[in-house]
C-alpha cells in the first residue's frame, strides 16, 4: 500500500469538495481525481460526519475496478467500504442492502436506481465520474438524476473533458450542481441569454464563453496536466499513407459519389458524422454496406501498420481502430506477418492488466472501450492510431490512457493518415483552435463544396 502525500493542486481539490455543496473538478487526464475525490469522501464521512452513503456514478468499465482499485491502493483508504451495483437487478439490489460507505454504479442504471428506491432515496452525496456524460438535458439519466437532486446534500463532478462538442453541453451538468441557480433553471434561459438560434442548432453570442465563466467560476476547479505535472516529452508523428493507383481510383469515385448526394450548405451534424465515417472506413480499406457486408477496398494503410509494427522492432504498442472490420484485419496482419508478437484485443481487465505486467507486445483497443478510467502506462510508450475519432473527447482520453502520471518515457504517438482522405479532415478538426463539432461540419461542407466544384470542370 502506498502513503498518499498530496500535491498543492490535489489539497486544492479536497478543500473544495469538503468545503462546497456542489463542485466540479476538471481535471485532466492523470491528475489523480479518483484518489482526491475517495480522500475528501474519507474524511467527510469519519472525520466531519457529514454525510453517511455515497452513490458514485461511473461509465461501466470504471465502475467494475477503478474505484475499487484506487481505494485498494492507498493506505488512508483501506477501510473504506465499496459495494459495487452491477450485474443483473437482483444482483444489484443486493449490492444495494450490502452495508458500505460507497456505492458504485454505472451511468446506464441512474433511471433504475431512482425508480426502484423512489422515496427511499438515501444517498446525500454523489459523485459523477466523467460528469460530461450528464451533458444532455433531454437524456434519461440526467432526467432521472434531476428528479431526486434536492435530496443530495453534496454533489461532485469530475471530468477532464466538460464540454467536448460545445457551450450547450454545459448547462445540464451545472444544473446538477446548482440546480439552476447560476445558468438558469431551464435550457430555454440557458439558450436565450447565451446564444442565438441558427437554422440546424444554437451559436453561441459574442462573450457567451467568458460570461459562462464568470457565472460558474466559484463552482468550478479546472486543472491542466501541464501546469501541475512533470510527463515526459509527448511526440507527434504523423505517417501519410499514399494510396495506390486502383486504390486511389475506388476511393475518389466513392468519396464523389457520397459527396454529391449530400447538400453541403445545409448538412446536419448527424449528416456530417455519417458522411465522415463512410469516408473515414475509404480510408481504412473496406467499405459497409447497408446490409453490415464488408467490401474491401485495398490495403494501403495495412500495409503502412506493417511496416511501423516492423519499424518499431517489437517495441510495445497499444493501436486504436475504429471499425470491426479494422480488428479483423489487424489481427490477421499481425498474425501472418508477425507471428513473434504478443497481442490481444482489449476485452476484459485481464488484458488490461497483462498490457500494464509487459506479457503483450500489441494491444489493439477501440478508444470507447477504454475512454475512461484505464491505466494504460505501465505497458508501454508508442501509441498507434490506425483510425481517427472525430470526437476530441475520444481522442484526448484515448491518447491519456499512456501519457499520464506514471509514465515513465516519452510517448510517441504515431498517426496513419491518407493522403487526400478524410484522415486529413479529422486531423484538421483535432488539430483547431475550438477542437469542436462544427470544425468537423466545416471541414465537410468545404470537402464537399471542392468535390462539386471538380465534378462541374
Amino acid at each position: 500500500m502506498q502513503q498518499f502525500h498530496p500535491h498543492p493542486y490535489q489539497q486544492a481539490a479536497i478543500d473544495a469538495i469538503l468545503a462546497k455543496p456542489g463542485v466540479a473538478l476538471w481535471m485532466e487526464m492523470g491528475l489523480g481525481k479518483t484518489v482526491v475525490t475517495l480522500t475528501a469522501i474519507d474524511q467527510l464521512l469519519y472525520d466531519r460526519l457529514e454525510v453517511s452513503r455515497v452513490l458514485v456514478v461511473a461509465p461501466k468499465k470504471v465502475a467494475e475496478a477503478t474505484w475499487q482499485d484506487e481505494a485498494a491502493k492507498w493506505e488512508h483508504l483501506r477501510h473504506l467500504r465499496i459495494s459495487t451495483v452491477l450485474g443483473a437487478a437482483k444482483q444489484r439490489l443486493a449490492a444495494l442492502a450490502a452495508p458500505a460507505d460507497v456505492y458504485i454504479i454505472n451511468r446506464e442504471n441512474i433511471p433504475w436506481l431512482v425508480h426502484t428506491l423512489g422515496r427511499r432515496w438515501d444517498f446525500d452525496m454523489v459523485v459523477l465520474d466523467e460528469a460530461s456524460s450528464f451533458k444532455n438535458h433531454a437524456a434519461q439519466r440526467f432526467k432521472a438524476l434531476k428528479a431526486v437532486r434536492p435530496r443530495i446534500h453534496k454533489i461532485v463532478e469530475l471530468t477532464g473533458t466538460p464540454r467536448p462538442n460545445s457551450l450547450l453541453d454545459l448547462w445540464a451538468q451545472i444544473y446538477l450542481l446548482d440546480q439552476g441557480e447560476r445558468l438558469g433553471r431551464y435550457i430555454t434561459h440557458y439558450r436565450r441569454e447565451y446564444f442565438w438560434p441558427t437554422e440546424y442548432s444554437y451559436e453561441p453570442r459574442a462573450g457567451a464563453a467568458s460570461a459562462v465563466e464568470l457565472r460558474i467560476k466559484d463552482i468550478v476547479l479546472s486543472f491542466k496536466a501541464a501546469d501541475h505535472l512533470t510527463l515526459p516529452e509527448k511526440i507527434l508523428d504523423d505517417i501519410p499513407v499514399v494510396l495506390d493507383a486502383p486504390a486511389r481510383r475506388a476511393y475518389k469515385k466513392l468519396e464523389q459519389d457520397y459527396l454529391l448526394d449530400v447538400d453541403g450548405e445545409t448538412i446536419t451534424a448527424q449528416q456530417a458524422a455519417a458522411l465522415t465515417g463512410k469516408l473515414l472506413q475509404l480510408c481504412n480499406g473496406s467499405l459497409y454496406d447497408e446490409s453490415g457486408t464488408v467490401h474491401p477496398i485495398h490495403r494501403c494503410k495495412l500495409d503502412a501498420f506493417d511496416e511501423l509494427i516492423d519499424v518499431l522492432g517489437g517495441q510495445k504498442a497499444l493501436v486504436f481502430y475504429g471499425f470491426r472490420f479494422d480488428e479483423e484485419q489487424l489481427t490477421e496482419t499481425l498474425k501472418a506477418r508477425h507471428r513473434g508478437l504478443k497481442f490481444a484485443v482489449l476485452r476484459t481487465g485481464q488484458d488490461a492488466a497483462d498490457w500494464n505486467a509487459g506479457k503483450l507486445d500489441v494491444l489493439l483497443a477501440q478508444p470507447a472501450s477504454c475512454a475512461y478510467g484505464l491505466n494504460l502506462q505501465q505497458g508501454g510508450h508508442h501509441l498507434i492510431w490506425y483510425s481517427l475519432p472525430w470526437s476530441l473527447e475520444l481522442y484526448a482520453q484515448g491518447e491519456a490512457r499512456l501519457y499520464r502520471q506514471g509514465q515513465t518515457q516519452s510517448v510517441i504517438v504515431h498517426r496513419l493518415i491518407v493522403k487526400g482522405g478524410a484522415d486529413e479532415l479529422v486531423v484538421k478538426a483535432l488539430n483547431s483552435k475550438d477542437r469542436d463539432q462544427n470544425r468537423l461540419m466545416q471541414a465537410v461542407k468545404t470537402h464537399i463544396r471542392e468535390a462539386k466544384k471538380g465534378a462541374d470542370q
